[in-house]
């Protein structure tokens, strides 16, 4: 068994021992995972009840389809795997609930309260900064939300927002190019 510097075996290794049934490996890979998959979600996503959904339907699609990552063969790692399989769940969880909603009221519009991500934005990064990054497109905004708040890959951000690897570095470089122009 493959083990990290500190003499634990790394999550890629529990990935490959989970595809093969190892109840232990699913629980160890569990427990070094759940809390910081749990505050990412949280910080797109307010609703404690989605947050719980989308832990369990996460943990059981790896559970299932842990024979699936190939992380060693492509490059890519066990943590951002299980991030774009979480990210997935996120986003049909709130199509989900999008579509069994009523519309809202014009008048709740106006006094609508602001998206999770945007909140924990804000908090994160304010004046200018701030500013910038709140005027960006969505589609840039998303961007750089996954590969500079979240510490995606290009690879990781384009899996999540299901748009090919070049989209996401043109992306990337259009808002650098306009974070750069609204700073200056």
């Amino acid at each position: 068994m493959r083990k990290d510097p500190g003499g634990e075996v790394d999550e890629e290794r529990l990935v490959r021992l989970v595809a093969r049934g190892d109840r232990a490996a699913f629980e160890e890979l569990y427990r070094r995972t759940a809390p910081w998959m749990a505050v990412r979600l949280r910080r797109r996503c307010a609703d404690e009840q989605i947050v719980a959904e989308v832990m369990q339907e996460t943990y059981l699609a790896v559970w299932r389809a842990a024979g699936a990552f190939a992380g060693a063969a492509v490059g890519g790692s066990a943590v951002g795997w299980l991030w774009t399989i979480a990210a997935r769940r996120l986003v049909d969880a709130f199509r989900r609930r999008a579509h069994h909603a009523d519309p809202p009221s014009a008048a709740a519009l106006p006094g609508a309260a602001p998206a999770a991500e945007d909140e924990a934005l804000a908090s994160t990064v304010g004046g200018d900064v701030g500013d910038a990054l709140r005027r960006l497109a969505p589609e840039l905004g998303q961007v750089l939300q996954a590969m500079v708040v979240d510490g995606l890959t290009v690879r990781e951000t384009a899996a999540l927002l299901g748009v090919p690897e070049g989209t996401v570095k043109t992306r990337a470089r259009r808002a650098r190019i306009a974070m750069r122009k609204a700073l200056t």
